[in-house]
């Protein structure tokens, strides 16, 4: 702390403003403090900033607002942003606490960025305000400074300086480096662009306070700075005009410039302008105070030059200006701080959504595999959930009915095994009787093409005749010792053999579309459980390669119970015994029931009356005798058939049930909810763990970023609604 230097009198409670409110100083100090946390970075704050080309006086009315020296060498307070901030804390003594420190820009990588947080430093007086931008200068990389040759001309970090004491005001400026028009050896085109980038960036601020410095000599309508304020501030609603050096202009001259003074030139700003008279070179190198600044200034105005000019004393003068800007920045910060505060708790939110979104924290194995456990435990319940059908005792959002693919998978399972029962009935025979009618339509001889044909993606469709003519063609070629109208056991079996070789790439077509279901379901549950595309990859790869191990022993599973199917049929299931029963009564029935009329037609003339007379009797008997002719191999055929036919429905339910039970359920359903598990997660080696669970370099980057972030904005909204 120190006194601010013998050629300067120190603001003190004769000259102090008296303008703020212990609320006013709060919300300004709160500002300087988030615009220090680096929220400024995140979200636009409430700033005064000066800006204005180089040589227009900007040091001098910088100096004129804060009350303090500031150096004029070439190079000093225009090479990158200062911030001076005032902070006055009435007391008895005459002396200032000064500090220095900076505020790194945003794309400065984490180790400059520690590096330049890290400066502070205590000043005496400001007389040491000069070694201090030189320090910064050279720490920033900026060519000219201590001995830096190569390096940009200009910086976006920030230089705050922070002025505790009897100031007189609390106030917060931002002074820009001076606008380059017009290139030099000094200064190139690349130095011109990144100045003007560097006001633009602060000019489009929607709470930026602009204060344009121009000098009276030039055309103040082509000035830089006010064709960016018309640019960034069209309406003029946040712009005040500062015109300096008026003693500098052509005699004669001085109605125009009070006309601009005033407001009633062709440019305007809804804020205004004011005007100012800068102290000259031997003034100030004669130790010019504020007090004697403002006293000169004052006479100046009063002068015969500017006298009947109808200045604004209200706008007129250092003074003047330094009233103003207290207040019209304590007026904008009041206004823009309740959208701040929105703005940090939007910002709040989305930053806590990006962090849930990268997932739990896990920087060391036990955290990594504490982690996994977790996914794996949610992974576990939610498919046991799914296997169950219990859908509304886990994650409801997951099986909610708008939720995308197969998540409620019972339900699933149940309609892919309903459709292949259906299918199996409807299309599984090799050869299918489409209709008992037309019997002299065909050919005999398609027999030998229905067995020739080897093709069982697609059923045939024969007729009745068809179809009994390969069935005697089979039995013809099982003949054994058997005597006439018996026929071998073969005969069955490979009736059966045939009529059932569509079942092998059905059944294998149902499991490989619930093994594809179950993917989709891995996939879905992958992603529901994590956020984390390493983690969803990994678990997927994971999980996806035990399902694959699963599917092979279901396909074993599957092809075990086809080769029971291809041995000789057995079955004690009574249904087999009831069918032949039911066949053989059925075409015992149809035999009499043809015979029956036969006889009617011609025994009887067409119209049958049997009495229990004897004549009549009789007549009745020898007219069916005559004409039930047994063929015993047709006898054969329809006893093999009715066999056929009984063993066929028994075989198909049972295969039905044993895919869907012994090969989808033993092998692929039952064991999901174990594929990923604790006890699994338990097992991995660190090497697994690392692979799996941990962060790339990017990803902890970012993590570390937004943590920070979120300790920031938390810290920063609370602070905000303390005022």
């Amino acid at each position: 702390m120190g006194d601010t230097g013998a050629d300067m009198d120190r603001p003190g409670p004769s000259n102090y403003l008296g303008l703020q409110t212990d609320t006013s100083v709060r919300r300004m100090t709160l500002i300087s403090d988030l615009r220090g946390r680096g929220v400024g970075d995140h979200i636009n704050l409430p700033q005064l900033v000066v800006s204005g080309d180089q040589s227009t006086g900007k040091s001098s009315v910088l100096e004129g607002i804060t009350g303090f020296p500031f150096p004029r060498q070439d190079g000093l307070c225009t090479r990158f942003p200062t911030e001076i901030i005032l902070e006055h804390i009435p007391g008895p003594k005459a002396e200032f606490e000064i500090t220095a420190t900076i505020i790194p820009h945003s794309m400065r990588d984490d180790i400059m960025k520690t590096r330049l947080q890290k400066y502070a430093r205590t000043l005496d007086t400001f007389d040491e305000l000069s070694s201090v931008i030189s320090e910064v200068g050279a720490l920033l990389g900026l060519a000219g400074y201590e001995g830096v040759q190569a390096g940009p001309a200009f910086g976006r970090d920030i230089l705050r300086v922070r002025v505790r004491g009897e100031t007189g005001l609390h106030l917060s400026v931002v002074d820009l480096p001076g606008i380059i028009q017009v290139p030099s050896e000094e200064q190139d085109d690349n130095d011109v662009e990144t100045v003007h980038a560097l006001v633009d960036s602060y000019a489009a601020n929607p709470r930026t306070i602009i204060l344009a410095v121009v000098q009276a000599g030039n055309d103040i309508a082509n000035q830089p700075i006010i064709k960016k304020s018309k640019k960034f501030d069209g309406a003029g609603e946040r712009t005040i005009g500062v015109i300096t050096k008026p003693d500098l202009i052509n005699e004669g001259t001085q109605a125009r410039i009070a006309a601009l003074a005033r407001n009633e030139d062709t440019t305007k700003l809804k804020l205004g302008f004011f005007i100012l008279k800068n102290p000259s070179p031997s003034e100030m190198a004669a130790g010019l105070n504020v007090s004697e600044r403002e006293r000169k200034e004052m006479t100046y105005f009063s002068s015969a030059l500017w006298r009947d000019q109808g200045l604004d004393k209200t706008r007129t003068g250092i003074c003047a200006l330094r009233h103003f800007l207290q207040d019209i920045l304590d007026r904008h910060t009041e206004r823009e701080l309740p959208k701040v505060r929105e703005e940090v708790r939007t910002l709040l939110k989305s930053t806590e959504k990006e962090l849930v979104g990268l997932g739990e924290d896990r920087p060391t194995s036990g955290q990594m595999r504490m982690f996994l456990s977790r996914l794996a435990m949610r992974f576990h319940l939610l498919t046991n959930a799914a296997l169950i059908g219990d859908y509304n005792s886990a994650e409801l959002e997951f099986f909610s009915v708008q939720s995308e693919g197969p998540r409620r998978l019972r339900a699933l399972i149940h309609a892919f095994n309903t459709q292949f029962s259906n299918d199996m009935r409807t299309r599984g025979e090799t050869l299918k009787v489409q209709s008992d009618t037309d019997e002299d339509s065909g050919d005999d001889s398609l027999a030998e093409d229905i067995v020739i044909d080897q093709d069982v993606t697609i059923q045939q469709n024969v007729t009745e005749k068809q179809f009994k003519a390969w069935v005697k063609e089979i039995y013809s070629r099982t003949r054994g010792r058997e005597l006439p109208g018996n026929y071998n056991h073969v005969l069955l079996a490979e009736l059966f053999h045939f009529q059932s070789r569509r079942w092998k790439i059905m059944a294998a077509d149902h499991v490989r579309t619930i093994f594809r279901e179950l993917r989709v379901f891995i996939e879905s549950l992958a992603n529901h459980i994590s956020d984390e595309e390493r983690i969803v990859m990994a678990v997927k790869e994971q999980v996806d390669q035990r399902l694959s191990d699963h599917m092979s022993k279901a396909e074993g599973e599957l092809e075990t119970l086809l080769e029971d199917e291809r041995q000789q049929p057995i079955t004690y299931n009574h249904y087999y015994t009831d069918n032949v029963q039911k066949a053989r009564q059925k075409d015992a029935q149809d035999v009499i029931s043809k015979i029956m009329q036969e006889t009617a037609a011609n025994d009887f003339h067409g119209v049958m009356h049997v009495s229990n007379n004897g004549i009549d009797v009789k007549r009745l008997i020898n007219g069916l005798q005559k004409r039930v002719l047994v063929d015993m191999d047709e006898q054969a055929c329809a006893e093999a058939r009715a066999g056929l036919n009984a063993y066929y429905k028994v075989a198909r339910k049972t295969f039905v049930d044993n895919v869907c039970k012994q090969v989808i359920e033993r092998h692929l359903l039952r064991p999901l909810p174990k594929l990923f598990s604790p006890e699994i997660v338990a097992g991995y080696s660190e090497g697994e763990l690392f692979r799996i669970a941990a962060e790339n370099p990017p990803t902890l980057a970012r993590r570390s970023y937004l943590k920070e972030l979120h300790e920031t904005l938390t810290s920063s909204l609370i602070d905000l609604g303390q005022v």
